[in-house]
């Protein structure tokens, strides 16, 4: 049986027949983080920081390298911000007793406290978004989110090292 243009996806002149994924994923991710911004502006976090909190599970202890790598920043860049968050005694930087040069991460009490209520906080934005799906299309939105954001081709590369950058 002959394919037509719908099952492939494209028009009969060969257009495709949905938007790009960033034509579509860009502006909502804009948008979330335009809603994201006042939550993290009452809790004193700039969206780095945030990122940061939110990496710094229970354990393991991450280096700054293995963390500014596992957040996609730079790791020159991001020192600014590992200070900010220590002085604010939301983090520890503490030296690596196998390797002095080292420091190794954890978040203190305080930290884990506010990382928390910003989550909260920006998930209940999230939730009333999502109840705009029905409940199927929300889980799996969600589980297709979730899987897109962890594939390897993403989170391996470098910081700065995308299509057509050298």
């Amino acid at each position: 049986m002959a394919e037509n243009a719908a099952d492939r996806g494209t028009t009969s002149g060969g257009r495709p027949t949905r938007p790009d994924l960033a034509a579509m994923v860009v502006p909502l991710g804009r948008a979330l983080m335009a809603a994201e911004q006042p939550v993290l502006d009452a809790h004193g976090l700039t969206m780095w920081a945030y990122s940061v909190l939110l990496h710094l599970d229970e354990t393991p202890i991450r280096t700054q390298a293995a963390l500014a790598e596992a957040i996609r920043a730079d790791k020159t860049r991001i020192i600014a911000v590992l200070d900010d968050l220590e002085a604010r005694e939301l983090i520890r930087r503490q030296p690596d007793p196998e390797d002095r040069r080292v420091r190794l991460l954890s978040l203190t009490a305080e930290g884990r406290r506010v990382r928390d209520a910003a989550q909260t906080a920006i998930q209940e934005g999230e939730e009333r978004l999502l109840t705009q799906l029905p409940a199927a299309d929300r889980a799996g939105f969600l589980r297709a989110l979730h899987t897109l954001s962890r594939l390897p081709e993403l989170t391996a590369r470098k910081p700065g090292r995308g299509p057509g950058r050298a």
